[in-house]
């Protein structure tokens, strides 16, 4: 692959990971397609190998983003429909105020189903922290992975260059 090539790869996989920290684009996706398109125009025996691994980091940092803060938040009683509240009026929000009104939005929405479920104010809160927090985790854990496939990525243009 030509040096205009692997800029373009490169930038985006950048892409990508800014996509995970600002929900704006499915980041972990572009950034493993990248390393695909990368791997298939290449070829060749340390371009598959360099794919395989990581496709094994994307996949495990994919099933582990849902699992374990899903299973946190199952732990500290917060509800499917509080987090598709959240959801939906984080969408709204993104369009309200940009970027920011899509954390601030699922707070809001959050923590009004958990009010509404509750009828109590400390508690509800209570369940919106644990919320964020599993939010959090999850997009930690995409990072990782996405982070771990890049350094793969660039250890295999290395190796090959």
């Amino acid at each position: 692959m030509s040096t205009l090539g692997i800029a373009l790869v490169a930038l985006a996989i950048a892409v990508g990971l800014a996509g995970i920290i600002v929900p704006i684009l499915p980041g972990g996706l572009l950034v493993i397609s990248a390393i695909t398109v990368w791997a298939v125009v290449q070829s060749g025996t340390v371009a598959w190998v360099t794919l395989g691994v990581a496709w094994a980091f994307f996949l495990t940092a994919e099933v582990i983003k849902y699992l374990w803060p899903v299973r946190r938040m199952r732990a500290a009683d917060v509800s499917t429909t509080s987090l598709v509240a959240g959801g939906v009026l984080g969408v709204i929000g993104f369009f309200v105020v940009p970027v920011l009104g899509l954390l601030l939005g699922f707070v809001l929405g959050v923590y009004l189903a958990e009010l509404g479920k509750r009828r109590d104010q400390r508690r509800a809160w209570a369940s919106t922290v644990h919320a964020l927090k599993g939010v959090a985790l999850s997009v930690g854990v995409e990072l990782t992975g996405a982070l771990l496939a890049t350094l793969t990525w660039v250890v295999g243009v290395l190796s090959v260059w």
